[in-house]
């Protein structure tokens, strides 16, 4: 409900139906408009002096002025309670309230923290549906967050009601000017941050988005598929290092089977399975999504299936190594093949999407299954259709076509 506008009344009264050594029980009651709560303060007083309309005891005496005293000290504690916890989200319970009071809940619910708490749950289940790499961009970003706060409030942590638009800009501004972050860079802190803004409002802590107006700087668009021209060097220059050719020939297998790295590296023989057609495909559950991706296998990863057998560890396929170093390894690749491109291991990714299904023919719904998404707009961002690929479609459809209408 929302409490800015209604106003709380605590009320106090006893338990006359308990009696203990002439004593009874002082109750408390928390009201916020209709919503009302009762919790026991842990009191007991002597009904003969207590006074049902203001709530107290009456007289001077020591037991009259130590149970006035308690009740005024949590009539205060309650009160504080309150205004916090509506300064912080606008809104809250009597429930509320009286947990917050009682300590249950006492640490109110900051920014850092939520965002703690997700990054926790997060690394529980890396291996099982989430990847290592996501949690480490959210990690990343935390420790972003976490010194931007300390330099521009000089505290460890905020409320939730002082991230607006303004807070938002001002952390942009900082990844950009402070700590010299690329667009793409900002833009993904910005992803993990709206992430736990969402998880507040959620749980009803902010009822609105802070990021309404405002609009992060898109980097420049550039191609992440590897052109069939240039995955042709990479696959037939020849390298002296033997190194340099195992990372070649892991980017190639990707290419032709849309792996992830991760899903690569952890690529056993049990994975590699026959169809019922005699032929061999990868059937691998996602370690990102958790789907089951099928994969028939073609040609060239076949051989490097053949080339790399029993050289992987503790089971596994291949004897792939840290993806860091492999990326590094991939550019020196693409300078000694004469290609004027930044490579990671992920652009394989994209290769297989683009060039080696969309531009062969391969319908869009089948390489979502193949690469495991969730949703056909992911595969979307994946694929693009290339030039090659609309001339051959216009050519076909010309020849289908032709003759089949007249002008008069």
């Amino acid at each position: 409900m929302n409490t800015s506008n209604v106003q709380l009344k605590v009320t106090f009264y006893l338990k006359k139906k308990v009696v203990r050594k002439g004593l009874c029980p002082v109750m408390g009651r928390i009201s916020i408009g209709n919503d009302m709560v009762q919790f026991s303060c842990k009191l007991d007083a002597d009904p003969s002096l207590w006074d049902t309309r203001a709530g107290r005891l009456n007289g001077k005496s020591h037991h009259s002025r130590e149970v006035n005293r308690e009740i005024d000290k949590i009539n205060v504690a309650v009160n504080a309670r309150y205004t916090e916890i509506v300064s912080n989200r606008g809104q809250t319970t009597a429930d509320e309230v009286k947990n917050s009071f009682q300590g249950i809940s006492s640490t109110q619910d900051t920014l850092l923290k939520i965002f703690r708490e997700h990054n926790e749950e997060y690394k529980k289940r890396i291996g099982i549906n989430r990847a290592k790499s996501t949690y480490n961009n959210y990690r990343s970003s935390y420790d972003y967050l976490e010194a931007f706060i300390n330099k521009k409030y000089g505290v460890s942590d905020i409320s939730f009601r002082q991230l607006d638009v303004s807070f938002i800009e001002n952390y942009d501004y900082y990844l950009k000017i402070d700590c010299q972050l690329m667009p793409g860079t900002i833009l993904s802190k910005m992803v993990c941050l709206r992430k736990t803004v969402r998880i507040a409002i959620g749980r009803g802590i902010v009822s609105h988005d802070p990021f309404a107006g405002y609009s992060p700087e898109r980097p420049k668009a550039s191609q992440k598929f590897v052109p069939i021209d240039e995955l042709e060097k990479l696959m037939n220059t020849p390298l002296k290092s033997p190194a340099l050719k195992v990372t070649r020939d892991m980017f190639i297998f990707s290419c032709f089977t849309g792996l992830t790295y991760i899903d690569l590296y952890n690529l056993t023989e049990e994975q590699i399975v026959k169809a019922d057609d005699g032929t061999l495909m990868l059937n691998v559950n996602r370690q990102k999504t958790g789907n089951v991706s099928k994969i028939p296998l073609l040609e060239v990863p076949l051989k490097l299936i053949e080339k790399y057998r029993n050289t992987g560890c503790t089971g596994k396929v291949f004897p792939m190594k840290d993806n860091a170093v492999m990326n590094r390894q991939l550019n020196k690749i693409s300078k000694h093949c004469g290609i004027d491109r930044h490579l990671t291991f992920h652009m394989s990714r994209h290769t297989f999407a683009t060039e080696t299904c969309i531009s062969q023919g391969v319908p869009i719904e089948s390489v979502s299954r193949m690469m495991g998404h969730n949703k056909l707009s992911t595969t979307q961002i994946y694929a693009k259709v290339t030039h090659n690929k609309v001339d051959e479609d216009m050519t076909a459809l010309s020849g289908k076509l032709d003759g089949k209408y007249t002008l008069s």
